[in-house]
């Protein structure tokens, strides 16, 4: 009996290298590798990408990295030495879309930027993602989502009124970024499709995360509004907040359509709050939220979660429970939609972890394998692009593998 044939993925015949480091640059190869492109991660033979000791790690292998690494090979090479820049060439020539996040000009300086990469391969799409831009006033400034958070206006509007501005305890504006930066990818790649010719993508950090905040800025031009920090509560509906259990859980509630509110206030006994002028709108409960806010929270305290999730759902009221990771590996839909699988890893065995980013009906994608040891690759990637062992001892010898 022979295995059944992997089913096409869409990104089948597309080859990345990816050049980039920590998380945005890498997020982006990731999610075109989780779709079926070839993924070429090259790294510094000395420095290898930050991301493999970020955070925890099992038996000395760092665990971030087997996700942000999966599904791709790896390979080593110094872009700064002769023959790292003369193969980092000829596999741009092989490749449709190169990543890469180093500071502006430092690929010029390495005689790798646009006019010879395109030289090389007039179809390529040149991906750079920085903190700030390729050019502006903060351009050669190091960047880091942290950064980005601060000065979009995330941190501003994040945290309780009277308190600091909170920053996020992961990387979101790196996450964020990386997304979008796929995405920008593949409309470069349309792109190319119609015109036959490669392009620049300039990402800057600093920008996705403003357009996922919304329209603070046309509030601000039109208004002069500048939204405030609220915590949990929002200016554009009431009740919307996280509430705590009788068994000492917390469960958030929201409350963004108006029949929604409307079943909330006959669920928690206090219906007669609809019949204030003031029920009428999102904005004017905010206004509210105190009264709200004490009239489910109190309904809520003195039930137990299970309790409480049940009589929402029987009700049509939108409630979650606050879950940490513990609750996500264990919930029935996260389970239903294999949100989390199990990837067979050569260094740490069967691996959970996220699976890919969304499903395709006719071509999905899938995890083929996590993170690769640094190098792993490096022979047969660039054997295969044509090197003799002769080649490959004389890059060795001049260090820059």
């Amino acid at each position: 009996m022979t295995d059944s044939p992997a089913p096409p993925r869409p990104l089948t015949g597309l080859r990345v290298l990816d050049l980039a480091t920590l998380f945005a640059g890498p997020l982006a190869a990731t999610l075109l590798g989780d779709f079926g492109a070839e993924v070429i991660k090259v790294e510094h033979p000395t420095k290898p990408d930050p991301s493999r000791g970020h955070g925890p790690s099992k038996d000395g292998i760092g665990l971030w990295w087997k996700v942000l690494g999966r599904n791709k090979r790896t390979t080593t090479l110094d872009l700064s030495k002769p023959g790292g820049r003369t193969t980092l060439l000829r596999l741009a020539a092989t490749a449709d879309v190169v990543i890469e996040n180093f500071r502006p000009g430092t690929l010029e300086k390495w005689d790798l930027g646009w006019e010879e990469l395109s030289a090389a391969n007039p179809r390529l799409i040149l991906t750079r993602v920085t903190g700030f831009g390729q050019f502006g006033p903060y351009a050669h400034r190091p960047g880091f989502g942290t950064l980005a958070e601060a000065m979009s206006g995330f941190a501003s509007i994040t945290g309780e009124p009277d308190a600091p501005p909170v920053l996020p305890p992961f990387g979101l504006a790196d996450s964020i970024a990386g997304l979008a930066t796929a995405y920008a990818v593949m409309t470069a790649l349309a792109a190319r499709d119609r015109t036959g010719e490669g392009q620049v993508v300039d990402m800057a950090l600093i920008e996705p995360i403003l357009t996922v905040l919304g329209p603070q800025p046309t509030w601000y031009d039109q208004l002069g509004h500048v939204q405030p920090r609220t915590g949990n509560r929002s200016q554009n509906n009431a009740p919307r907040n996280t509430y705590r259990t009788a068994d000492g859980t917390w469960v958030a509630v929201s409350t963004s359509a108006q029949s929604v509110a409307e079943r909330l206030m006959h669920l928690v006994g206090r219906p007669e709050l609809i019949d204030e002028p003031w029920f009428a709108t999102g904005a004017d409960r905010a206004r509210h939220a105190d009264v709200l806010d004490e009239a489910v929270g109190t309904w809520i305290a003195g039930r137990t979660r299970a309790d409480v999730l049940a009589a929402f759902e029987k009700a049509e009221a939108a409630v979650a429970p606050i879950q940490d990771v513990r609750d996500v590996m264990t919930d029935p839909q996260y389970a239903a939609l294999s949100t989390v699988t199990t990837v067979d890893d050569p260094e740490l065995g069967p691996l959970r972890m996220q699976n890919v980013l969304f499903r395709l009906s006719a071509t999905p994608g899938a995890i083929r394998w996590a993170g690769r040891p640094h190098g792993a690759d490096t022979e047969e990637v660039l054997t295969e692009l044509g090197l003799t062992p002769a080649e490959l001892t004389a890059l060795r010898a001049e260090g820059a593998l």
